[in-house]
């Protein structure tokens, strides 16, 4: 049996109290980042791997189903304005597609050509990174398109959350984060769609930080898009050039990004 539809640590949670259920579930997620950890090397390999064809010109494809598809969207979709980068930069692809963002779609996750077709018309290329991921890794739509795209030479890995899946023999570089149990028995939404978000936030946030979109620990490349990201760049600018608000807000806005403010200062 799969680690992550083996039976849940707890029984009867319908006759727990709140404090009981909550606190159990807290003391279930405070095995999530153990398990992270003792996938580091493996998420090391893979990072290098794709920061290597990034640098190139390559981009990062999330494939996944459900939650996992959704959460590969969520880091996909943070990328443009975390990091000034263009929305075709990261993308994540859903089983389903874009109505499955929102609302499950019956069996989509079945098909296990589909997932090629989906990365096709998004014009995928040879220096390009597809990353498949699945809590199960059993995911037919995942597995296909891992496959596929390995044996056209592209760079591929996965995050999952049982060891010695399908999914992770499609892979080069697997990531095999084992969880263990859910709470609710087979709810890969709860541990193993945690731990999938700290994997992918170390992918995404790791490789960006790489290609140079990240100076000493600021976000020197978001996007400008709102008044708080202005207040933020404001603030990176005046503790590095000194200036009063008004000033490092007016350079900030004439340059786009506190990158380019910065080292317009730098020039004078």
């Amino acid at each position: 049996m799969k680690t992550t539809e083996s039976s849940s640590h707890y029984d009867n949670l319908e006759n727990m109290s709140v404090i009981e259920l909550i606190t159990n579930m807290n003391k279930e997620d405070q095995t999530v980042p153990k398990a992270v950890g003792k996938a580091l090397p493996a998420i090391e390999r893979l990072i290098e791997q794709i920061v290597l064809r990034m640098e190139k010109g390559g981009r990062l494809f999330y494939i996944g189903a459900g939650t996992s598809g959704r959460l590969g969207i969520l880091d996909a979709s943070e990328c443009p304005p975390t990091y000034g980068v263009s929305h075709d930069m990261v993308i994540g692809l859903i089983a389903g597609g874009d109505t499955a963002i929102r609302k499950s779609v019956e069996k989509a996750e079945d098909d296990p050509d589909q997932s090629w077709q989906d990365l096709k018309a998004n014009g995928i290329k040879e220096l390009d990174t597809v990353i498949g991921i699945a809590a199960s890794g059993t995911t037919p739509y995942v597995i296909g398109g891992l496959k596929t795209a390995r044996e056209q030479g592209l760079l591929t890995g996965c995050v999952t959350c049982n060891e010695g899946s399908p999914l992770a023999a499609a892979a080069e570089y697997p990531v095999e984060v084992v969880v263990g149990p859910e709470f609710v028995t087979g709810s890969t939404r709860m541990k193993s769609g945690t731990a999938q978000k700290l994997v992918l936030n170390m992918i995404s946030t790791s490789v960006m930080i790489k290609l140079g979109k990240v100076k000493g620990n600021k976000m020197v490349n978001m996007q400008l898009s709102n008044e708080k990201l202005v207040e933020r760049g404001t603030k990176m600018v005046m503790e590095t050039t000194g200036l009063d608000e008004a000033q490092a807000k007016e350079r900030l806005l004439k340059f786009g990004s506190v990158k380019d403010a910065l080292e317009d200062w730098k020039q004078k």
